[in-house]
């Protein structure tokens, strides 16, 4: 009786404590760093080798223990493993989103695949922390952009793709357009790019033939997600041109996520080199913050602000220009200086903030609410008087007038004045979504746009040249440019599109195609435009190599923002049709492995039509468009890009270009006329009706950004014996441009501009790694996870790379051209740490 009292006392003491034991409930989704689920995840706790797996939506529901800390681990195959630590109370909740990483075995820099189902099928992506170590002036993500479409102003962070101007280029962080200040006319002016390295996840490229669901531009579209936080962390650092400091976090709860990046640059440096000396004070900050909430798995609340401006002041001294080939007629070296007063000084302000509220009502629905406000103040105001003095310059060691202008060809004094107010306000309220069914994955999008524009100019240059003002007349003083002009404009845009991808034989394999349309109508000059555009790809399964083929066609339209509508005398004209092109693109992409390496090989044929083109002048940075001109244009070319590891471990990759672009401006032509002597002088005109004349059409010109072969190359290496110590090489070179010269039809392509050539080095030294700091517990360093110092010369051959001319007249009212130079051999030092 006695044992069998115990043994029901023994039994009821366990019932009690199995009835006593505490638990909770944890339920989320897991999704890609592109917010789609991801299905069949295994969902385990930390130690135990059972689990669960998501659904095909990427949902699940698990008992977990309570009042106790524990793990959860999140798996699959192709993607990186995540761990969540997790302490709850009894009975409690929790709802979290997961974003698993995918694994990129073929090569950790940059990618071309093909993703149809969810991606353009040609995309070259860029993992974000190599904008840290490439060696450049402008750094971030577009400096990694240049080395595959080239370059010719280190001063800049735009870029021209495939004969694009800066304007035909399409830039979205987290799924919100993104516009770039409109005032600014040289690159010294220029301040931070809006992306912020240290925030970023994901960087798609896309260099033509790109889905309908992208807007309204007809070059590129740089996509760019920021990522969403999964734990406390940071990283600062700090150079002699820019200091930067992010911080991310999670909430207890796992519902809110916040990152916070500050940054600052300060050009002095670069630019206390120029050829133009004078007190340079340059400076850019910004502040961006992307805010999460996830109230239950299936919303999503996202934030995204941005405040940043840039100033820039300039007090001129003086400069001295010298070149070798001012005209036939003069064989020596000749030379410019100029004496300046006055002074420049301009500030930009930019604010964005945009709201995104995403829902997953089905594992197969997405919707999206977005709405943004972008806010674009700026101030340019300059009062700059000079005094120069050019001929030939003697350079003679031996001589006391060594350096100086001996032989004067011409004096003369200008002087360059503007107050200009700029202030662009833009609205966007829009909705996309997404469903998955089968192999289809169909995309919509709908949104309206309400644009606000002020503008004030009072711009005028007065010229004199040896007692005359220039251009010389003998009743009337007349300054050489005059612009003042008050203009207002309220217009707005509806768009939108609709997409099918279509899969045969799944995500990578088989064939792939891609169907959609896109419109875009716009009050201002009441344009309607229809864009469908078509892509197909296909991957060979019974091939032993892998290969994938990839076809696109569609027609891309840009309808006019605001410079393309400014005539050069300040006015506007509001009826200015879109510029409309036609891409037509076959390419190949090929990866292979040799010595155990991955390496991937990509050549692209394009060709683009342009029947309606607005043409334009490009004076450093700034474009100046001729809108009414018609003309028509076209761009043709090839590309061919290898991505691997030249270094066991270390990653490059090379990128060749070739094309050729032009464009026919249909009312620009010569004209052949006899004078009083009987001379036949040729002129430019755009009035067909010339008495005694000979039309000749002028054809097909260069266009501004025509450039033959371009090559970029970025190498990296380390030592054999200590792969912490790492050497990185950055090379842009490219063949002449044309440049043309203002206000002069007949000589449009008139000069050259010189082949650019570029080469940045950069050493890397890891000073401190998480395991050492680990082992001291007392120092202030303990909390760094890794700090790297990096060491960077640009312009390693001090080449003086040429952007752009200045204009002189002699005392026989000859005009020689005379270069401007960017920057020469600069070192700079940057110390970079994560935490």
């Amino acid at each position: 009786m006695k044992f069998i009292l115990l043994l029901l006392v023994t039994i009821f003491s366990t019932s009690i404590c199995k009835a006593q034991k505490k638990y909770a409930t944890i339920t989320g989704s897991v999704v890609s760093a592109n917010d789609n689920p991801i299905p069949n995840v295994s969902v385990t706790i930390l130690g135990r080798t059972n689990g669960i797996t998501t659904s095909d939506s990427g949902t699940f529901t698990l008992k977990v223990p309570a009042t106790l800390p524990f793990a959860l681990v999140y798996s699959k195959v192709g993607y990186s493993d995540v761990q969540q630590n997790f302490l709850l109370s009894v009975n409690e909740t929790e709802y979290t989103t997961v974003i698993l990483a995918q694994k990129n075995i073929e090569n950790n820099t940059v990618t071309v695949y093909a993703d149809p189902k969810r991606n353009d099928i040609s995309t070259i992506k860029i993992n974000p922390k190599y904008a840290f170590v490439l060696p450049s002036p402008t750094g971030g993500i577009e400096g990694m952009l240049k080395v595959y479409v080239g370059s010719n102003n280190e001063l800049t962070s735009q870029y021209s793709v495939r004969g694009g101007n800066y304007d035909e280029n399409l830039i979205y962080v987290n799924d919100f357009e993104i516009y770039r200040p409109y005032l600014v006319s040289n690159g010294q002016q220029e301040g931070l790019s809006f992306i912020n390295a240290q925030l970023t996840q994901n960087v798609d490229f896309q260099l033509g033939g790109f889905q309908a669901k992208y807007g309204d531009k007809m070059s590129s579209v740089l996509d760019v997600q920021y990522r969403k936080p999964k734990a406390f962390g940071g990283s600062v650092y700090i150079s002699l041109l820019e200091q930067g400091v992010h911080l991310e976090g999670v909430s207890r709860n796992n519902k809110f996520t916040y990152l916070l990046g500050a940054r600052n640059r300060n050009n002095r440096n670069l630019l206390s080199s120029q050829e133009t000396k004078g007190n340079y004070q340059p400076s850019s900050n910004d502040v961006q913050s992307l805010i999460t909430y996830t109230p239950n798995p299936k919303t999503t609340i996202e934030a995204l602000v941005n405040l940043s401006q840039t100033k820039f002041t300039l007090i001129p001294e003086f400069t001295q220009k010298t070149t070798s080939v001012f005209s036939p007629v003069f064989s020596a070296n000749l030379g410019l200086d100029v004496f300046f007063e006055g002074a420049e000084r301009d500030v930009y302000n930019t604010n964005m903030i945009g709201i995104n509220v995403k829902h997953k009502p089905t594992k197969a629905l997405t919707l999206k609410l977005l709405a943004s406000s972008f806010n674009n103040t700026e101030n340019e105001n300059y009062d700059i008087l000079g005094a120069y003095q050019f001929g030939d310059r003697d350079f003679d060691k031996t001589k006391p007038t060594f350096g100086q202008i001996i032989n004067t060809l011409g004096v003369g004094i200008f002087q360059n004045y503007a107050r200009n107010q700029l202030q662009v306000q833009v609205s966007n309220l829009s909705h996309k979504g997404t469903y998955s069914r089968g192999k289809n994955y169909l995309q919509w999008g709908l949104g309206i746009d309400h644009t606000s524009i002020t503008d004030k100019l009072q711009e005028f240059e007065l010229h004199d040249s040896a007692g005359y003002t220039l251009p010389l007349t003998t009743t009337t003083l007349q300054l050489k440019r005059v612009l003042n002009s008050n203009i207002g404009l309220s217009f707005s845009r509806l768009t939108g599109y609709i997409q099918n991808n279509y899969s045969v034989g799944g995500d990578s394999t088989g064939l792939t195609l891609q169907a959609g349309l896109r419109y875009n109508y716009s009050t201002l000059n009441q344009q309607l435009l229809i864009q469908p555009r078509l892509s197909m790809a296909y991957k060979p399964t019974h091939w032993k190599r892998n290969f994938i083929f990839k076809v696109a066609a569609g027609a891309y339209a840009q309808p006019p923002f605001y410079r393309e509508l400014r005539l050069p005398n300040g006015t506007v004209n509001t009826q200015v049709k879109a510029q409309q092109s036609y891409h037509f693109i076959t390419a190949a992409d090929y990866n292979f492995v040799r010595r155990s390496r991955p390496y991937k090989f990509t050549a692209e044929a394009y060709y683009k039509a342009m029947p309606s083109i607005i043409p334009y002048d490009v004076d450093n940075v700034r474009i100046r468009y001729q809108p009414n001109i018609p003309a028509k244009a076209y761009a043709m070319g090839a590309e061919f890009r290898l991505f691997g590891e030249l270094v066991k471990d270390a990653e490059s990759w090379v990128s060749l270009g070739i094309m050729q672009t032009k464009e026919n401006l249909t009312n620009d032509f010569f004209t052949n006329y006899k004078n009083a002597a009987g001379e036949v002088i040729t002129r430019a005109s755009t009035d067909r009706i010339v008495t005694d004349s000979v039309r000749q059409n002028i054809g097909w010109l260069r266009r501004p950004t025509d450039r033959l072969i371009t090559f970029g190359l970025f190498f990296s290496d380390y030592l054999a014996t200590n792969k912490n110590l790492k050497v990185y090489i950055n090379t842009i070179t490219g063949t002449n441009m044309p440049y043309n010269l203002p206000d002069n039809p007949k000589y449009r392509n008139g000069l050259l501009v010189d082949p650019y050539l570029r080469v940045d080095l950069g050493f890397s030294a890891l000073i401190i790694d998480a395991e050492r700091s680990k082992r001291r517990s007392h120092t202030p360093l303990q909390g760094i996870n890794n700090m790297w110092l990096n060491i960077e010369v640009f312009n390693l051959i001090d080449r003086r790379n040429q952007i752009s001319f200045l204009f002189i007249k002699d005392y026989a009212n000859n005009t020689f051209s005379i270069p401007n130079r960017l920057t020469p051999r600069l070192l700079n030092v940057k110390l970079m740490a994560r935490f």
